[in-house]
């Protein structure tokens, strides 16, 4: 599977762009993909998103940046040579939104199917193998990115948000939870706990 996370310049796929994107194959985590862009001309901009992404507005506007469509181009060649092209994330579902969107905008066949895996649900399902109730707020689920990599012994995600290392802490987090053990050497000083083991 392709562990994919994106940075963007708002919520709205259609309104707001991909600045930059961080992915990973997860059969051969070495096998890696970075890169940032100039937002799409006539997207919007807010103020959230950047706080999340801590990039600038100058710097979603940089004209000496690659455009959209050389990124998108770049990982649609990189998605290729991946075996597995099932998408993976926290939110994979926003991800895949925003490439699907960027995509169609510059007819760039996109090679990621719809159906994609989410961290969230397998650390929900993981509580409730291990006869506990998932966080909750409000009477919905509160488990959220840092509570997930927590829960996996991971630190939590560095701010602001980088998509590399969104992408790296996902993967490293889906391999815990699905075999019980680390994938990639920068978490190796973070022991993997033992509930995570398969001898529930």
């Amino acid at each position: 599977m392709i562990v994919l996370d994106v940075e963007t310049t708002g919520r709205d796929p259609v309104k707001h762009s991909i600045v930059s994107m961080g992915a990973i194959d997860f059969s051969k985590p070495t096998y890696q993909l970075y890169r940032e862009c100039r937002m799409r001309a006539g997207a919007e901009v807010t103020a959230e998103a950047l706080a999340i992404n801590g990039f600038t507005e100058e710097q979603v506007k940089d004209p000496r940046k690659p455009s959209l469509d050389v990124i998108m181009r770049d990982l649609c060649g990189w998605i290729l040579m991946v075996d597995d092209r099932t998408l993976a994330g926290q939110n994979p579902s926003f991800d895949r939104d925003f490439c699907s969107v960027a995509a169609a905008y510059y007819h760039i066949p996109l090679v990621l199917g719809s159906r994609t895996i989410d961290l969230h649900t397998l650390c929900y399902a993981h509580h409730l193998r291990r006869g506990l109730q998932p966080p909750q707020k409000n009477g919905r689920t509160d488990l959220n990115t840092d509570k997930i990599l927590q829960y996996v012994g991971l630190p939590p995600e560095p701010q602001p948000h980088h998509a590399l290392t969104g992408a790296k802490m996902e993967a490293e987090a889906f391999s815990r939870l699905i075999s019980g053990k680390g994938l990639l050497p920068e978490f190796a000083q973070y022991p993997v706990p033992a509930y995570l083991g398969h001898n529930l």
